[in-house]
């Protein structure tokens, strides 16, 4: 968690304190057209035959990923906030993170877990806020910095949810060795760290 103080706004005019749009939309930081042609350097060609087994193996993963898949595990309530109020998987993946935690998180500790920038964790969170799912309230000891917490009637729905999502990750991972699964999640990290830049 980031030591440093957020500010009472983040962005344009027209958000919301927490930095939030005001519409829900998704920040456009998130897509790949916002990416400049520094962020991304090409592979080097032709790749090698154990780099092209390893990217076969991801469309393998893709039923886990598919939206049917997550939603047919989704709590109904939960489900329900989420599409009414017209939420991502983006969004979805805040609520991980505030689960793990002993307490609330502030907007920049959830930025920091998420590795995305400060306001795109503001309107994250913002549309999360307003689908009832989580709660803001200012810091007591720094009025300037937001609490971000799940609202308690969605905790044991998110603590089931998470549960049966993570199975197959899970059993695979008490399948290898504790050095073999250090390595496995370091290779997770850091493949998200690519995907998110």
């Amino acid at each position: 968690m980031q030591s440093t103080q957020e500010p009472e706004s983040h962005g344009p005019e027209g958000r919301d304190p927490e930095g939030c749009n005001p519409e829900g939309r998704e920040p456009e930081s998130l897509g790949p057209e916002s990416l400049g042609p520094e962020s991304r350097k090409p592979h080097r060609y032709p790749l090698t035959p154990v780099e092209i087994r390893i990217v076969g193996l991801v469309p393998l993963l893709e039923p886990y990923f598919r939206g049917a898949a997550v939603s047919a595990l989704m709590p109904e309530p939960l489900r329900e906030a989420m599409d009414s109020h017209g939420l991502t998987p983006r969004h979805g993946a805040v609520l991980p993170q505030l689960l793990a935690a002993d307490g609330p998180l502030t907007v920049s500790g959830i930025a920091d877990r998420l590795q995305v920038s400060l306001p795109t964790a503001s309107e994250l969170v913002g549309g999360l806020a307003r689908a009832g799912i989580v709660t803001r309230a200012p810091d007591e000891t720094n009025r300037r910095r937001v609490l971000v917490s799940l609202a308690e009637e969605y905790r044991p729905l998110l603590e089931s949810f998470v549960a049966r999502r993570g199975e197959p990750l899970l059993r695979a991972l008490a399948g290898l060795p504790a050095e073999q699964r250090e390595g496995f999640m370091a290779g997770l990290r850091a493949w998200v760290r690519e995907v998110q830049r």
